[in-house]
């Protein structure tokens, strides 16, 4: 549902503050429209825009043809012609690329951003609706931050983050009551009590519910109050309350008829058409014009065509001498052309076989997943079982492999995923100095273990929010300092981050990695970014590692835009460094942190289905959730699963992707026909073409891979328990 009164407000007052003009001008036109739009009359509306948006085409007037689109735009947004509306709209937003950014620009984004909720596509409504909220804050515009925050928690409602949701409402609830801030608030109203509805609690939602119709009454919002109306009687009618459920029912029936009979008052069908129709016949006279300018231009070519004969004439003598040399340019060419098809030929011959080592690779490390979760699984259980001392060092022993391994496959996964263009950036807001800090505290141990002087310089000038890729960006310095702090013993180890450049609203930002370890030797400074390249055999032999870090940070650096550079003397040490460009970000949107689950408690006598398989997986498993008390019943098969959630009440369901019979997909989204509510979560050794999207889009809840650490493993768990 879409609300905007405070953008009504501002948008109608910016329209009609226009000074008086002279008839036949784009303000007179305009102001001619919103006349018509006042009276409910759209049809004269439509034809008055149009008129301006003409005008100011003829003056070429880039301002006047934005803001006159934008009117279009939002007209066809009231009309619920949501294709046209985005038609117009972006012609608005491209006209505003070359303008300073205005309040009607932020517009343009955000009534994108309704049309786009309205059609459902809530990914593209959030990125516009995020433009508007930029574009605002820019212009220190704050009356609408409260309507912006409602469409996001609509977006969060829509996608089924309900919890996420709730936290954004009740931000706006709890916001001192304002005349102007009425409709956004019942709105906010309405939304959290149609959540509480949805999470069964029904006396919760009615109070939610009947204040947003209390509120409502103050402002003349019909299709609100028609909306909260209906989900009233929905609840009571949950509640068993057939007079209360029958009687808001009936009058939500009476309200849309009324909308109904004054939005036909407002534009019938043929008034519509009939607008369409006089487009349709304004471009087919442009066409027209266009068609008779190219006619004078034909007319000149034809012109330039005789005279042009005349000198082909006379240079077609010279053409005869040239004739031998024409002969041996086409032997040529076309022995090029036979070349250009053999490097064809070679240049498809090696993406196959890109391909395939991509397949091959991303197969073996899937396909390793699974008797690497039994390893893992059962390290961890001999582990809790009190071993004996003699035992311990060859557990741990196990463990540090088990971890080496799971690393190894992630790496491996993490190339494939590059290499196969199947990476895309985020956009979202951080701070990097609080992100360098964080990294400096989380490897200070490894720091210790080979007594280097682990140092970090941040350079203040760098602005405190920026907006870019920061797990892309934690990857690159981590896997950089992770590097020099094993290369590197009794030294020096140093992250420096420097503002090079600062072009608002874009900073760049300079970062470099220096280590007085044992260097690398200078035949070596670019082979070291190959995969599974470490400089020397020796080298791997003494440090060990994959050989896989160093080419994730290149690839991972020129996906960002950036270049990573290396300079480095043998026994002196070694210098990673790179650039990156980011955004500025004038606000840091934080979410609250997430409270730690005491998941021993939470788990306690909880029922757990879990449908698996592997016979050994099922073991290990099934044990680690009867050492939390958990009541656990196993099925190996989808079929079964969907028998026994039918007829049983299970806390959770934990599904195997890659089942006999029907996988867990199919299961998954079989279950979630008849229950909604019981929480699945998926245990998948993911491959190169399974992602954590993909699998959520058949109705799991969320993705635990395999092999799973213990203490995720509990967390994830408790937190949908």
């Amino acid at each position: 549902m879409k609300y905007f009164f405070v953008f009504v407000l501002f948008f109608t007052a910016l329209l009609y503050s226009q000074p008086n003009e002279k008839t036949d001008s784009t303000s007179y036109y305009s102001s001619l429209s919103n006349s018509n739009i006042q009276n409910n009359n759209y049809k004269d509306a439509l034809l008055y825009t149009q008129k301006a948006i003409l005008f100011a085409e003829k003056n070429k007037n880039i301002q006047d043809q934005a803001v006159q689109h934008f009117n279009l735009g939002k007209l066809y947004h009231d009309l619920k012609k949501y294709d046209d509306a985005i038609k117009s709209l972006q012609k608005s937003s491209d006209l505003y690329t070359d303008l300073n950014p205005s309040h009607n620009e932020a517009g343009t984004y955000y009534y994108m951003g309704l049309c786009y909720m309205a059609k459902q596509n809530f990914d593209r409504a959030a990125m516009y609706l995020h433009e508007a909220k930029t574009i605002q804050t820019l212009l220190k515009f704050p009356d609408t931050a409260e309507l912006l925050t409602l469409q996001r928690g609509i977006i969060y409602k829509s996608k089924n983050k309900l919890d996420l949701a709730l936290s954004v409402f009740k931000t706006i609830i709890a916001k001192p009551d304002n005349p102007n801030l009425s409709n956004t608030k019942a709105e906010a109203l309405y939304q959290t009590g149609s959540i509480e509805a949805l999470k069964n609690r029904n006396n919760l939602a009615l109070n939610y519910l009947n204040k947003a119709l209390d509120l409502n009454s103050k402002a003349d919002n019909l299709e609100q109050k028609s909306n909260i109306l209906l989900a009233l009687s929905n609840v009571y009618e949950k509640m068993l309350d057939k007079n209360n459920a029958y009687s808001y029912l009936k009058q939500h029936l009476n309200l849309k008829e009324r909308i109904a009979i004054l939005n036909n008052e407002r534009l019938g069908i043929d008034d519509y058409t009939k607008f369409k129709e006089s487009e349709r016949l304004k471009e087919i006279i442009q066409t027209d014009n266009q068609l008779k300018e190219q006619e004078k231009a034909n007319k000149f070519s034809k012109l330039i065509s005789i005279l042009a004969i005349a000198l082909i004439s006379i240079l077609s003598l010279l053409s005869l001498s040239l004739y031998k040399n024409n002969i041996i340019r086409n032997q040529s060419n076309l022995l090029l052309r036979e070349k250009n098809k053999e490097l064809e030929i070679a240049k498809d011959k090696a993406e196959k076989a890109s391909r395939a080592r991509s397949e091959f690779l991303s197969t073996v490390s899937h396909e390793l997943r699974t008797p690497l979760n039994a390893i893992n699984g059962i390290t961890h259980l001999l582990l809790e079982e009190n071993p004996k001392k003699t035992q311990m060092d060859y557990l741990s022993s196990l463990k540090f492999s088990g971890d080496y391994l799971t690393k190894f496959i992630n790496e491996i996964l993490e190339i494939n995923k590059i290499e196969s263009h199947n990476i895309e950036i985020e956009y979202t807001s951080f701070n990097v100095k609080q992100l360098l800090t964080d990294i400096q505290n989380s490897l200070k141990e490894l720091a210790f273990v080979n007594n280097n002087n682990f140092i970090l310089e941040i350079d203040p000038a760098i602005p405190d929010y920026l907006i870019g890729d920061p797990t892309k960006l934690s990857q690159i310095i981590l896997n950089l300092i992770n590097n020099a702090l094993k290369f590197t013993k009794n030294g020096n180890v140093s992250i420096i981050a420097k503002l090079e450049n600062l072009d608002h609203p874009t900073a760049t930002l300079y970062f470099e990695v220096t280590d007085t370890g044992i260097g690398i030797p200078e035949d070596k400074l670019i082979s070291v970014f190959d995969s599974f390249s470490q400089g020397s055999i020796e080298v791997n032999r003494k440090y060990g590692g994959t050989g896989l870090g160093l080419t994730i940070v290149k690839k991972l650096t020129q996906i960002l835009g950036g270049q990573i550079e290396l300079s480095s003397i043998v026994g002196q040490g070694s210098t990673f460094s790179f650039a990156l460009a980011f955004k500025i970000s004038e606000q840091l949107l934080t979410a609250e942190p997430t409270p730690k689950i005491d998941y021993d408690s939470k788990l306690l006598n909880k029922k757990i289905l879990l449908v698996e398989d592997n016979k050994i997986n099922q073991m290990i498993t099934k044990k680690m959730l009867l050492n939390k008390q958990i009541i656990c019943e196993v099925i190996d098969n989808g079929e079964d699963a969907i028998d026994l959630v039918r007829k049983n009440k299970f806390d959770l369901v934990l599904m195997d992707v890659h089942l006999p019979g029907i996988n867990g997909t199919i299961a998954t989204k079989t279950i979630r026909k008849f229950d909604t509510s019981t929480p699945i979560i998926a245990l998948t050794a993911i491959s190169l073409h399974e992602n954590r999207e993909m699998l959520l889009s058949f109705g799991m809840n969320d993705v635990i891979t395999k092999p799973f650490i213990p203490e995720e493993f509990y967390t994830t768990i408790a937190e949908y328990i």
